[in-house]
C-alpha cells in the first residue's frame, strides 16, 4: 500500500457518505429516548440540510455530469452515477421521513395537545377566526399569476412554497393555469385559537383562492416547491476589481440559478406537473442540465418540513431537552481581569459547556475598554446580529483604537448579512477587509496589541467555531487564550497576509492553509507511523467534521499497517474505509449525534511519549488544505493536555450518542448492552472537560483491540 496512488484506495464516496450523516440526523428524530419537540427539531434539521445539499451538491454534480467533468480521482463513482446513487438513497430517506411524520411523530404530538389541522375540520368560531387573518393579514400580499398568452410564465424564487391554481371562466368555458405564492414573511402555521392546533397557510390560500380569482370557477389547486442552484461561481472568475460588489451581484443572480429539484404534493394531477416541468425545463436558466422527470419529488401534503422548527421552539419545557447554562470558565471566575489570566498560563474554553459570554465575547469587551489595549484585529466567518463582539468592535474604533477586521464575503448563505455588517462597521472606522478571490478564510482567530508596563504584548484567541454568540449555545468548539509571543508574532503576520499584500510562507507554530497546513497534518501522521515503524508504538486520535482529503486518507492507511492505532471522531462526512484487513483495521471511525452540533476539530499525537496537541478551524479536505485560509495551532501547556485526552475519552467511550462506521461503508449506533449509559453531550454538560469513563482506557492509551473486518 505504501506505493499505491490514490486512484487504488478504498474511498467512500462523498456525497452518499454525507447522505449517511443525514439519515443519522433523521435517526434522532426516530428515537423515542429523544424529547418529542427535540425530534421535530431533528426532522427539520433533516430537511433544511436536504435542501442545502440539493442547492450547493447535487446542483455542482449536475453540472459536471453535463460538462463531462469527474469528481475526486480516488472516487471510482462519476457524476451521472453518483447522481443515479444520489436519487436512490435520497428516495428510501423520504419515504423513511414520511412515515416518521405520518405515523409516528403527528399522532404523539396530539396526544401532547399539538396538532396541525384542515380547515375543513374547524369549528364555526375557528372557521371564522381563520378566516378574519386571512382577510386581514393574508390577502392583502398575495398577487395571483396567471399563465397565458398574455402572462409568462412567472418567475419563481428558490424555496418557495407556491399553489399551481386551475381555473376555468365560466363564461367562456377556457382553463386557464395561475401560480399563488405562499408568502415566506408570514407564519407557516396559523392558529385556530383553540390551543395548539394550527392550519397550514397554504391551506388558508387554497381554502380562500375564489376571492383571488373573483367571477371564476376554481377547479383545484395543489402545492409545489422548486429548489435552485445557489452556489457561488467565484471560482471561475479573475480577481475581481471590487470583491464585495463582485459578491453582491453573485448573490443577486443567485436567485436565478437553474432549478435542480421540484417537489410535489404527491396528488398532483399529471397536467400540473407537465406544465411545471415544461416551463422549468425550458427556461434560460436550465442552459446546463434541464430539469427531467426524475428531478421530481412526489411527497404528502405537507412540503417544506424545515418550517417544523417553529412548532419544535414551542414553550413546553416537558417536551424538550433540560434547559442548559453554561459555565463561567475557571480561569476567568475570580481573575481581576481577562489578561492577568492569560499573562498568568494559557486558558482553554469548551464551548456550549463553558460560556462564550463570559470568555470569547467578554475579551474582546475588555479589549475594547481597556486604556493600554492600542489595536484589535478579528476574523469573521459567520457571525449573529447586533452582537457583543460587534458592540466591542465599534467602541473600540470610536475610542481610537486601531480595530482590523477581516470579513468573509463568501460564507456560504451568509454573504448578504456579512456585506451588511461590513458596511455597519466600516462606517464606525473599522478598517474591513474582504479576504481574497479564490479563497475562503475559515480561521478563527483574535489578536489583542496591548501596552505594558515591560513593553508590548500580544494576546491571542483561536478557536475551532465561528465568533457568533447563537452558534456558540448549538455547536460544540474549543478555543486557546493565549499571550505566547511566538504564536502571537504568527497571528501579526497572518493578519497582515489577510490585510495587506505578502507572500508569508514561514510561521513559526501556526499550521496555516493553503500555505502548509496539508503538510504538517502529513507529517505529524508520518511521524506517527515512523515511532511505529521504529518500536515506539503509535497513537492517533483526530475529532473533525469531516475527512475527504485522498492524501491524508493514504497516509492514515500506511500509518495503520505500520501498527499505529487510529480513533477518528468524524461527525459527518467520511471517505477512508475502517477494519479493512491489511489496509485500515488499526482504524476506528465513530460519528456523535446529539443535541449540540459536534463542530470542534482536536487531534492528538502521542509522538513516541511526548504528546502533542492541536485545534484548529480545519476538517481534513482538499477544500480546506488548499482553498482556504485555515489555521492550526498546538496546545503547549500539559496541564491542559489532561483536558482535552479526557475530550476525547469521553468521545470515544460514547455508548449512546455514537455511530460505528463499519468497513462496508455503513454506520452502526452503539448502545449500552446492559453496561452504563455513557452519553458524550450530557457527559460534558455535567463536567466541561469531560471524565474518566467508567471501564474504559484514557483516549491516549494505546488499543490493542481490533475489529474484524465486517
Amino acid at each position: 500500500m505504501s506505493s499505491a496512488t490514490s486512484l487504488s484506495l478504498p474511498y467512500l464516496n462523498r456525497e452518499l457518505s454525507w447522505l449517511e450523516f443525514n439519515a443519522r440526523v433523521l435517526e434522532e428524530a426516530l428515537d423515542e429516548r429523544v424529547p418529542l419537540l427535540e425530534r421535530l427539531k431533528f426532522l427539520a434539521i433533516f430537511s433544511t440540510n436536504l435542501d442545502e445539499f440539493y442547492m450547493v451538491r447535487v446542483a455542482g454534480l449536475r453540472r459536471k455530469a453535463a460538462a463531462g467533468a469527474s469528481q475526486y480521482a480516488s472516487d471510482p463513482l462519476t457524476p451521472a452515477e453518483q447522481l443515479v446513487a444520489i436519487r436512490e438513497r435520497v428516495a428510501e430517506l423520504l419515504q423513511r421521513r414520511r412515515q416518521l411524520l405520518r405515523r409516528e411523530l403527528l399522532p404523539v404530538l396530539a396526544t401532547k395537545g399539538i396538532q396541525l389541522v384542515s380547515v375543513a375540520s374547524l369549528s364555526a368560531g375557528e372557521r371564522e377566526r381563520i378566516q378574519a387573518f386571512f382577510e386581514a393579514q393574508v390577502f392583502p400580499v398575495l398577487t395571483p399569476l396567471a399563465v397565458d398568452p398574455g402572462h409568462p410564465f412567472p418567475y419563481i424564487s428558490n424555496l418557495s412554497l407556491s399553489l399551481a391554481v386551475d381555473i376555468i371562466d365560466p363564461v367562456t368555458g377556457k382553463e386557464h393555469f395561475a401560480r399563488v405564492k405562499v408568502p415566506r414573511l408570514l407564519s407557516r402555521w396559523v392558529p385556530t385559537g383553540s390551543g395548539h392546533h394550527y392550519v397550514p397557510l397554504e391551506e388558508v390560500i387554497a381554502a380562500n383562492l375564489g376571492s383571488l380569482f373573483p367571477g371564476m370557477e376554481v377547479r383545484r389547486s395543489s402545492l409545489f416547491r422548486i429548489t435552485r442552484y445557489s452556489d457561488l461561481d467565484l471560482g471561475q472568475m479573475d480577481q475581481p476589481e471590487d470583491l464585495l460588489e463582485t459578491i453582491e451581484q453573485q448573490v443577486f443572480q443567485r436567485r436565478f440559478g437553474e432549478v435542480v429539484r421540484l417537489e410535489v404534493q404527491r396528488d398532483m394531477p399529471e397536467a400540473f406537473r407537465t406544465i411545471l416541468l415544461e416551463e422549468l425545463g425550458a427556461s434560460e436558466t436550465q442552459e446546463v442540465a434541464p430539469l427531467q422527470e426524475h428531478d421530481v419529488h412526489d411527497l404528502d401534503e405537507l412540503l417544506e418540513l424545515g418550517d417544523l422548527i417553529q412548532l419544535a421552539g414551542l414553550d413546553m419545557p416537558e417536551l424538550r431537552d433540560p434547559p442548559h447554562t453554561p459555565v463561567i470558565p475557571p480561569a476567568f471566575r475570580d481573575a481581576r481581569n481577562m489578561f492577568d489570566a492569560i499573562r498568568e498560563r494559557d486558558v482553554m474554553v469548551h464551548h456550549p459547556y463553558e460560556s462564550f459570554s463570559s470568555s470569547v465575547e467578554a475579551f474582546l469587551e475588555a479589549a475594547a475598554n481597556d486604556p493600554q489595549v492600542l489595536a484589535i484585529k478579528l476574523t469573521l466567518y459567520r457571525t449573529s446580529g447586533d452582537t457583543a463582539i460587534v458592540r466591542a468592535l465599534t467602541e473600540a474604533a470610536e475610542a481610537g483604537k486601531q480595530v482590523a477586521v477581516l470579513i468573509e464575503l463568501q460564507a456560504r448563505f451568509d454573504e448578504q448579512n456579512n456585506i451588511s455588517f461590513a458596511r455597519t462597521m466600516e462606517s464606525f472606522g473599522i478598517h474591513v477587509a474582504y479576504g481574497l478571490a479564490g479563497l475562503k478564510t475559515h480561521a478563527k482567530t483574535v489578536l489583542v496589541v496591548r501596552r505594558e508596563a515591560d513593553g508590548i504584548r500580544r494576546y491571542v484567541h483561536i478557536g475551532t467555531g465561528n465568533y457568533n454568540s447563537k452558534t456558540a449555545r448549538l455547536y460544540t468548539d474549543i478555543g486557546l487564550f493565549t499571550c505566547n509571543p511566538e504564536i502571537g508574532a504568527d497571528l501579526s503576520d497572518l493578519f497582515n497576509s489577510l490585510t495587506g499584500v505578502s507572500r508569508q510562507r514561514f510561521y513559526r507554530r501556526l499550521a496555516v492553509a493553503p500555505i502548509g497546513l496539508r503538510a504538517k497534518v502529513l507529517e505529524l501522521i508520518d511521524r506517527e507511523t515512523a515511532h511505529a515503524q521504529g518500536g515506539r508504538g503509535g497513537r492517533i486520535i483526530a475529532k473533525m467534521n469531516a475527512l475527504v482529503d485522498p492524501e491524508v486518507i493514504a497516509a492514515l492507511y500506511r500509518a495503520s499497517q505500520a501498527g499505529v492505532e487510529i480513533d477518528l471522531i468524524v461527525r459527518g462526512i467520511c471517505c477512508l474505509v475502517p477494519g479493512l484487513q491489511g489496509v485500515s483495521e488499526r482504524i476506528r471511525v465513530i460519528s456523535i449525534i446529539g443535541r449540540f452540533l459536534e463542530h470542534s476539530r482536536v487531534a492528538y499525537f502521542a509522538n513516541g511519549g511526548n504528546p502533542e496537541y492541536y485545534i484548529g478551524s480545519a476538517d481534513w479536505m482538499p477544500r480546506n488544505f488548499d482553498r482556504r485560509v485555515e489555521s492550526m495551532v498546538p496546545i503547549d501547556d500539559p496541564q491542559l493536555h489532561r483536558g482535552l485526552e479526557l475530550v476525547l475519552a469521553t468521545c470515544l467511550s460514547d455508548n449512546r450518542q455514537a455511530w460505528e462506521l463499519g468497513s462496508d461503508g455503513r454506520y452502526r449506533r452503539r448502545t449500552p448492552n446492559g453496561d452504563e449509559v455513557r452519553a458524550t453531550q450530557p457527559t460534558l454538560v455535567r463536567h466541561p472537560w469531560g471524565v474518566v469513563p467508567a471501564k474504559a482506557k484514557t483516549a491516549t492509551s494505546t488499543r490493542s483491540r481490533r475489529r474484524r473486518p465486517q
